[in-house]
């Protein structure tokens, strides 16, 4: 498998379901077989975990992506037994130096983070395909880039006042997160939503109805009972 398909949420999940570090190994840089350069995507995204990682309380030293040819065995076996070393002398996960999280704390970080990876890609998507130098990796992703990436996470809300049921925004939601039918006001399950905006690109200007929520909370929706639009019938009063 090609190292590009290695995903961030495959990197959480592992953490999330206990591992103590994550290793990558990729083809070595500019000698893809298949011209698509993954591995610079697979090192663009390490780097970018390792800053996430670091973000939510975790010793990046705890991933390590290394390049090399299908031919060097020894250096695998060197690799992986320095790795091995090193997450063994950082300890386990959420107790090793400059941790100290407790297991229910790491792990509902590590959710909140999990679902916001579609939104993630979304934002870095111009970096993730770029192929860096070795001087350009140190600082390609900021401290101050990750604080604002988490801190300007927005939300979206669909105002019943305003909401027409015309569907759009409904059938344009790539993860179906959008609740709603013809003549039933629609309603934006949170948990469900990866912050894409689509929705609110969707909505008809001459509606506007979805409202982009930064740095405070989403009103709650309403009961679904309450959910049919009433429509006006011809020579109703206004």
């Amino acid at each position: 498998m090609c190292s590009g398909r290695v995903d961030l949420e495959f990197v959480l999940r592992a953490l999330a379901n206990g591992m103590d570090g994550v290793f990558i190994g990729g083809c070595r840089l500019g000698e893809c077989n298949y011209v698509t350069h993954g591995n610079y995507h697979a090192l663009n995204m390490a780097l970018l975990c390792k800053k996430i990682m670091a973000h939510i309380g975790l010793n990046p030293d705890r991933l390590r992506i290394e390049f090399m040819s299908a031919g060097e065995g020894n250096l695998f076996t060197e690799v992986v037994d320095d790795f091995t070393k090193q997450v063994r002398g950082l300890g386990p996960l959420g107790k090793g130096e400059g941790e100290d999280l407790e297991p229910e704390v790491l792990q509902e970080r590590l959710r909140e983070v999990t679902k916001l990876v579609p939104y993630i890609k979304l934002m870095m998507n111009p970096k993730l395909s770029q192929r860096l130098s070795p001087a350009e990796r140190e600082d390609f992703y900021t401290t101050e880039e990750i604080d604002a990436l988490f801190s300007e996470v927005a939300s979206y809300f669909i105002d019943p006042e305003k909401c027409q049921a015309c569907q759009i925004c409904l059938r344009r939601c790539p993860v179906e997160a959008i609740i709603g039918a013809k003549n039933q006001i629609h309603v934006i399950d949170q948990d469900k939503c990866i912050k894409c905006g689509t929705c609110f690109e969707a909505c008809p200007p001459r509606f506007g109805a979805v409202t982009k929520i930064t740095g405070g909370p989403v009103p709650p929706p309403i009961p679904e009972d309450e959910r049919a639009l009433a429509r006006k019938g011809k020579g109703a009063e206004a």
